[in-house]
């Protein structure tokens, strides 16, 4: 009921569904005054949420800073919050991946490097669908064909939001008191939550964000003037993360 609801607030919190019903209110309403103002209200907003430059600001007002790979000690185990896979009924014979495929590229390098001795990954399906293999077990083979051996993986396959990661986790440290050193690896824009949750679970850790969505800003008239549909597309998916947030908050999840 809770992943339902969740993508239902998701759906009503798209900044083109903003748009639209201003728009809609726009052709529909019988006040001129109003008509006006909703049109004012849908350009507005169209244009403020297509500057690259306002979104850039946004994104690093709220995304976790980078951790330098030198700065990085070494951890008993890395925890890998999946999130970045996608399923296409077509196609199950292989792994597709999307943004935020970092998250476990990074894992992989930091043990490659001798950063992290084990990898546990969390998540299971992402989508209300019986026949999708769970996300930890997908993101498991690509780590087996990256040569790291099955002894230095754990999968834990239940977990379908951020706080049954971090419950999940917390019980299968608990399994293994010896892994004292723990490092939590998510997207940077994830990691405010991924990191409540975490603590609210018990879990004592270090952080190590991927998968950034800011950058430097950059002071040029095109890219502080110009619309940019990336940028638009950008505020989806950060209003969705604020509002995740906020209601684990309210609901004491972290």
């Amino acid at each position: 009921m809770f992943f339902i609801l969740s993508k239902t607030l998701d759906f009503l919190l798209l900044p083109i569904v903003w748009v639209l019903l201003l728009l809609f209110l726009a052709v529909f309403l019988k006040s001129a005054i109003w008509r006006r103002r909703c049109l004012l209200g849908a350009l507005a907003m169209l244009l403020l949420l297509s500057n690259p430059f306002l979104a850039n600001l946004a994104w690093r007002a709220w995304e976790a800073r980078p951790v330098p790979v030198r700065e990085v000690g070494t951890y008993d185990v890395a925890v890998l919050l999946t999130g970045v896979t996608e399923y296409h009924p077509e196609a199950t014979d292989r792994v597709h991946t999307k943004k935020g495929a970092d998250r476990f590229l990074h894992t992989l390098q930091l043990y490659r490097l001798g950063k992290v001795n084990k990898i546990l990954i969390t998540g299971g399906k992402g989508f209300l669908m019986d026949e999708m293999v769970p996300e930890a077990e997908q993101l498991k083979r690509i780590m087996l064909q990256a040569g790291v051996p099955e002894e230095d993986l754990i999968v834990e396959t239940g977990a379908v939001n951020t706080r049954e990661n971090a419950l999940n986790t917390a019980k299968i440290l608990q399994q293994h008191p010896e892994w004292q050193k723990v490092l939590l690896v998510t997207s940077a824009f994830h990691m405010r939550r991924a990191a409540g949750c975490f603590t609210k679970a018990g879990v004592t850790f270090d952080s190590y964000p991927t998968d950034f969505y800011s950058s430097a800003p950059i002071y040029t008239p095109d890219y502080m003037i110009i619309p940019n549909a990336v940028a638009f597309e950008g505020w989806q998916h950060l209003v969705h993360e604020i509002a995740g947030y906020v209601v684990y908050k309210v609901l004491g999840y972290c």
